[in-house]
């Protein structure tokens, strides 16, 4: 498992051997063939800061030549907001005194449908908080089922589950799963999730290894900006993602490397980072791993995700509404975050179309036996 893995790595030795980078470090890294984690660690350095424009050639020379010009579609499903986590940055909190929704099949169905009338989505992304009484394995089952005529690509963004139940819901449609470490800092994350599921460490950690050996189809990975050093912890999400890959090759990954936004928790970010740090870590990341698939949400500004679309970032969601039942349910219900892009999906595809790129709003069929 990964967390026997993660013992090896000390977070503070991390962080002073990516300060300790130099220019000459940052130079090698570009020039390598196969980069590896040490070279990772020049490209998020400080001592990068300076490349930045290098490192964007690279990474548009490797996005074009393994994706094309054209970045994929999705957008999500919020289908509950109720959960038994206490984690202090999210507005679904439980501490949080809104009222919670759980919608029922007809209500995911009615979602579905107003989802449709938005575009042309045929990668949904069915988002739950954290509470397995109301909203567990079955309930995540009855969900895909109920999603799965209206859309090609369902993947999930739910609490961490045990092998076997991935297992199950593949055979129900599931084709990925979403997962937020938040941060690999092992000494505080018990500080942002002091109650509920997600205290557990090494029960979330481990959940990455849980899909794979489930066979999930594609895993996605992420760590939420704004609690810890982002260096570090991306070095530590870089050394994860080598592992899955090297124990899981046959699964396809994703990153995903969200900025806070307010939320209903009010809580500040320990660590501010720039649009031009997050541009730096999206070249680190796409010169480091050629193959994986860099994914924006809507919680970042219309302006970055325009450009960060043709140099680097493969997938990106559109028309996003946070709350459960917010495309026609319930409009109103409790969000986990606001969002910076509010435009449509059709202009969304349209700024992207005129930067020269393809929008992909499906990138693969069914097959036959």
């Amino acid at each position: 498992m990964f967390s026997d893995e993660l013992e090896k790595y000390d977070w503070d030795e991390t962080t002073a051997c990516i300060n300790a980078r130099t220019a000459a470090d940052v130079e090698r890294a570009l020039a390598a063939r196969n980069p590896g984690i040490e070279d990772f660690m020049a490209l998020v350095s400080p001592a990068a800061a300076p490349y930045i424009e290098s490192m964007a050639i690279r990474s548009r020379e490797i996005t074009q030549m393994r994706f094309g010009r054209t970045i994929g579609m999705y957008i999500p499903m919020y289908i509950t907001n109720s959960c038994t986590n206490s984690c202090v940055y999210c507005g679904f909190n439980r501490h949080n005194m809104f009222p919670r929704t759980v919608l029922t099949p007809a209500e995911i169905e009615n979602e579905c449908k107003a989802i449709r009338e938005l575009g042309p989505f045929e990668n949904l992304l069915l988002v739950t908080g954290e509470n397995p009484r109301v909203a567990g394995t079955e309930y995540i089952e009855m969900a895909l089922k109920v999603c799965r005529p209206y859309f090609s690509n369902l993947t999930i963004e739910v609490m961490p589950l045990p092998a076997e139940d991935y297992r199950r819901l593949t055979g129900s449609g599931l084709n990925g799963v979403v997962c937020f470490q938040e941060t690999y800092n092992r000494k505080n994350y018990k500080k942002y999730h002091p109650a509920g599921m997600k205290s557990n460490f090494d029960w979330r950690v481990n959940g990455f290894d849980r899909m794979g050996q489930a066979g999930v189809h594609k895993i996605g990975m992420g760590v939420l900006i704004g609690l810890e050093d982002w260096r570090t912890d991306v070095t530590m999400m870089a050394r994860h993602l080598l592992y899955l890959r090297k124990n899981y090759w046959r699964t396809r990954y994703s990153v995903n490397f969200p900025r806070m936004r307010p939320s209903e928790g009010h809580f500040q970010p320990n660590v501010v980072m720039s649009d031009r740090e997050l541009a730096q870590l999206t070249f680190a990341f796409r010169i480091f791993d050629h193959d994986v698939d860099i994914s924006f949400s809507t919680r970042e500004r219309p302006e970055f995700r325009n450009n960060i679309a043709t140099l680097g970032a493969t997938s990106m969601s559109a028309g996003s509404k946070t709350e459960p039942g917010g495309y026609r349910t319930y409009p109103q219900a409790l969000e986990q975050f606001s969002v910076s892009d509010e435009r449509t999906p059709a202009q969304v595809e349209c700024d992207i179309r005129a930067r020269g790129m393809e929008v992909v709003w499906k990138d693969w069929d069914k097959i036959f036996d």
